[in-house]
């Protein structure tokens, strides 16, 4: 039994209004593996979902981008989560963090949702919080009264360059997420420089 992420989500909406916003920002990491890897993301009905399977020495991991709009990504997280008999402890789910600066990366097991919806729909439906999430910074507006309108719309040139490097730094870990090597992804993703 592979130790390691068997299954990463990457958060986002639905639909190309929504392609650039900054809560896309889990769908962006997702497409990176998916570009570097050759692997095309196809619908699956039965998972409300965007599916891959990513198959590498340190091992395989399905990739999963719900199309059921954020605050409903627990239905799509959890249909593939059970059919594949998936813990909680093997899946990594990929967001967009308004508490960290644009471009910074932390990986961390378990936890609250911190008012994300996607995360606090995903808690409920696999009825655990044991799962891995890593954490895109997209920066706060400063305001929480702007915060919709925030994610909701495309970072700066600048943040956007950012958050690329993050999404690249991320996807250049999956080896050891992979393995399950999950202090040393820590260790690297957490000191970098932004």
């Amino acid at each position: 039994m592979q130790q390691g992420i068997q299954c990463i989500i990457g958060l986002g909406n639905p639909g190309e209004k929504y392609r650039d916003n900054r809560h896309n920002a889990g769908f962006w990491f997702v497409d990176e593996l998916a570009r570097r890897h050759g692997i095309e993301l196809r619908p699956e009905g039965k998972f409300f979902g965007d599916v891959g399977r990513l198959d590498l020495a340190a091992g395989k991991c399905w990739l999963l981008k719900p199309m059921t709009y954020m605050n409903r990504s627990g239905k799509s997280a959890s249909a593939l989560a059970r059919f594949y008999r998936i813990p909680p402890e093997h899946i990594l789910v990929v967001h967009d963090e308004l508490d960290l600066p644009a471009g910074a990366l932390r990986l961390k097991q378990g936890g609250g949702h911190g008012g994300h919806n996607g995360l606090r729909d995903i808690i409920s439906a696999l009825g655990s919080r044991d799962f891995w999430r890593l954490r895109l910074g997209i920066d706060h507006p400063g305001h929480r009264d702007k915060v919709t309108g925030y994610v909701l719309s495309r970072p700066s040139r600048d943040d956007q360059q950012k958050i690329e490097l993050a999404v690249d730094a991320g996807a250049d870990a999956i080896e050891d997420l992979l393995r399950g090597d999950y202090q040393k992804v820590m260790n690297e993703l957490h000191s970098r420089a932004k």
